[in-house]
């Protein structure tokens, strides 16, 4: 298997990551990016409930010296800030960690719902006055507090959220059984005792506490992909160290392991850090980063990467990356990165969250007043009314529909070896039309071999792979290896090169032996204008091979002065590449290849993976692949996806609508890509488009949820149809049958591959 390898390059604008405490609804969203946006130097401020962290991108300046700034603009919100990731803290924690606070407020709110269960049966079970007052206030004022406190922050900042409904809802029940309390005292003690409210303001308040109890639940399990690969790094390595004439073994702190230092790594055990191995034979479970259910094979050479489990055998290991540079520590940024980010149907939800709570303050007061006054009915009823609008509108499920629903799709995508690194690209993944590949890498195994030398001039076969090896040497390209595997085979050292250059998508130049040669593709041999021998060549192109010429070229380096050899290239389809290309097809999709090889290779290429050659864009240039992509989206009325693994992809890669890199392949590409597949296996790429449809799927069912909690739950409110204590039911059971519902996707499975099935 080949090496992975995740870079996440600097961003060019300084951003910084903020924990946010206290949050509850989506109208604190709006309020708290509003808070951050009024910093001096902010330019974009992204808020996200789900995992209660902040995203700021600075203008410019330092992160760190606006940290401070931004903390304050939190506070003064009336929300708490704290290091993103930080487990949030309450101001009681001994009372607010855990299941307290709900037991405490259901335990408290029983013996006051208790006696309804005799009203249907003609029974009057209530509990006396001062008992149920006893009962009440604790949950209404110690249990609800923080209820009080976030509202009265929401209220000062001219703004509303959940907690202000249910502040001024449950207040409204409690102070009104006060009230009638009060009134039938004044009447005597033989009075008749009226109905108080005191078990609807307790009971709305344990079943919101209960509601975001399970939220929390929830919110934890969206967040396992990140916990369990956090959990992959042990937390000592088996430092390797001489002792004068021999060496000893010692147990460090995986903090102090450094670059360079030799470990062992003994039989079961997780690999500490990226390495590589000296000594020794194994095989290496990979699947928590790849998603691969097979082990794989590493001897003298091979890289390992930290988290990975060692088999049967001892590995003695040299460390190449530790702590923030690793893999692991890479791959755990991009999926918090795509977990806090914010997709885009979230931000049209956040707009209209931002007049969602003033709208239903107005609401509830028109309730009480039409019931006053056009109903005519007591102050009483009118105010219950009014109570039930206000607790049954709280907007949270509204806030969590979207969040929810990306964390659980990005998390169940890393565990399965699918890396998606924007919020955006899961959104966007559903509706491709064009799926377009790179050739080699990318639908070929990217290990092409040199297949022909055919002598065209009077060199001497040895020096002219001799001399194109020496051109070739210290080159990653993949025809370059393939060279100097050909003439290392035969014992063939290459020499020294001078004035070397490579021309992208054309070859190499340089000076061997005194005399300036190029090996060219067949596209530059034209520019240089060289005499290719049709026959020969078209021989080769027939084999499908990729074609290069070995030129000696004049003084100046701009004419070929002489063809001395052609050399055939191959490279084998990946396996599975056909089958690949045929789940996409399957899916009503356009699947094209664009590469820079002559026609005959590509399409050759192409028929054997199932391409039409209609499909298939040869001969273009890197700096060109971004325009062919453009081109197939057809003036923006079809969304394309590119699959690419090489430097030479990333503009393509960036102006695709979807970006998917190979992580075989450069940091380049899975810099410029919205997804990185975790290995070779190119059904992942119809895995990712099918797990993105299952992800917006949700996020579309959940906000229909949310909204018709709302749409149906406030009319029946206000007519009188539901009660506090049913309305406070209703408003718990959205925001949890929302993240019930989002955490299905973890139930995902990829169909199985043959990669998989073969290994």
């Amino acid at each position: 298997m080949n090496t992975i390898d995740i870079a996440i390059r600097p961003a060019a604008a300084p951003t910084l990551d903020l924990g946010i405490g206290g949050m509850t609804c989506a109208s604190c969203v709006a309020r708290v990016e509003k808070a951050l946006r009024q910093v001096p130097g902010v330019e974009e401020a992204s808020v996200n409930l789900a995992t209660e962290t902040a995203r700021v991108r600075l203008a410019s300046g330092d992160a760190a010296a606006a940290e401070p700034l931004l903390r304050r603009a939190v506070r003064r919100a009336g929300y708490e800030p704290r290091a993103a990731g930080a487990p949030e803290a309450d101001a009681a924690p001994g009372l607010w960690q855990g299941v307290g606070p709900v037991a405490a407020a259901l335990l408290l709110s029983l013996p006051l719902v208790a006696p309804m269960l005799g009203l249907p049966l003609g029974q009057d079970w209530m509990l006396p006055a001062w008992l149920q007052f006893l009962l009440a206030a604790p949950v209404q004022f110690v249990l609800g507090a923080r209820f009080y406190r976030a509202g009265w922050h929401a209220a000062r900042a001219g703004t509303g959220n959940m907690d202000l409904l249910v502040a001024l809802g449950t207040s409204a029940a409690f102070g009104l059984s006060l009230w009638l309390w009060w009134r039938a005292a004044q009447h005597g003690a033989h009075a008749a005792m009226p109905h108080l409210y005191f078990e609807a303001s307790s009971v709305v308040i344990a079943l919101v506490l209960l509601g975001k109890w399970l939220e929390t639940r929830a919110k934890r399990q969206a967040t396992a992909a990140i916990r369990a690969l956090q959990q992959l790094r042990p937390e000592t390595a088996h430092l390797i160290q001489a002792r004068g004439r021999r060496t000893e073994e010692s147990d460090v702190p995986l903090a102090e392991v450094m670059v360079g230092d030799r470990l062992a790594v003994r039989p079961g055990e997780r690999v500490p850090a990226d390495a590589r191995v000296l000594d020794g034979e194994s095989e290496v479970d990979e699947s928590m980063l790849t998603g691969e259910p097979l082990p794989v094979a590493k001897a003298e050479g091979s890289r390992l990467t930290g988290g990975s489990v060692n088999g049967a055998g001892r590995l003695v290991v040299e460390v190449l990356a530790v702590g923030t540079e690793s893999v692991l520590a890479r791959i755990i940024r991009l999926v918090e990165d795509a977990q806090a980010a914010k997709a885009p149907i979230q931000r049209l939800v956040d707009r209209v969250a931002a007049v969602f709570v003033p709208v239903v303050l107005v609401l509830a007061l028109l309730t009480l007043l039409g019931w006053l006054f056009v109903a005519g009915a007591p102050l009483e009823t009118a105010l219950i009314h009014a109570v039930a609008v206000l607790v049954i509108a709280c907007p949270c499920a509204l806030g969590l529909a979207t969040p929810v629903a990306v964390m659980a799709g990005t998390g169940v995508a890393a565990r399965h070896g699918i890396l998606i690194k924007d919020a955006s690209a899961l959104e966007r993944a559903h509706r491709v039309h064009t799926v377009a590949f790179d050739k080699t890498g990318t639908l070929t195994r990217g290990q092409p071999q040199l297949s022909r030398l055919d002598m065209v001039g009077g060199l001497d076969e040895a020096d002219a792979l001799r001399i194109a090896a020496t051109l070739q040497q210290g080159s990653e390209h993949p025809l370059a290896r393939a060279v100097m595997a050909a003439a290392a085979s035969r014992g063939l050292a290459p020499d020294e090169a001078r004035e070397l250059r490579a021309v992208p998508g054309r070859g190499i130049r340089g000076r061997v032996d005194g005399g300036l040669w190029a090996l060219a593709s067949l596209r530059w041999c034209e520019e240089l204008g060289a005499g290719l021998p049709a026959g020969q060549v078209e021989a080769l192109l027939s084999t499908g091979a990729s074609v290069s010429a070995l030129l000696r070229l004049d003084a100046a380096g701009e004419q070929a002065v002489a063809v001395e050899a052609l050399l055939g290239f191959t490279d084998e389809p990946k396996a599975g590449a056909a089958q690949a290309v045929a789940a996409l097809r399957a899916r009503g999709l356009r699947v094209v290849m664009i590469s820079g090889d002559n026609v005959h290779a590509a399409q050759a290429l192409a028929r054997r993976v199932g391409i039409a050659d209609a499909d298939v864009r040869a001969q273009v240039l890197p700096a060109d692949k971004a325009a062919a992509v453009a081109a197939l989206k057809e003036g923006g009325t079809r969304v394309v996806a590119m699959v690419g693994d090489g430097a030479n992809d990333a503009p393509a890669l960036a102006a695709a609508d979807v970006g998917i890199a190979m992580a075989n392949g450069t940091d380049v590409a899975m810099e410029a890509a919205g997804i990185t597949l975790m290995r070779g296996d190119l059904a992942l790429v119809e895995q990712a488009f099918d797990l993105s449809a299952r992800t917006v799927t949700k996020i579309r069912q959940n906000l229909f949820w949310a909204f018709a909690y709302n749409v149906v739950g406030i009319p029946f409110a206000a007519f009188g149809l539901l009660s506090p204590v049913v309305a406070g039911a209703a408003m718990a059971a959205s925001s949890v049958s929302v993240m019930a519902n989002a955490l299905l996707l973890r139930r995902w499975r990829p169909a199985p591959t043959l990669q998989s099935s073969v290994g």
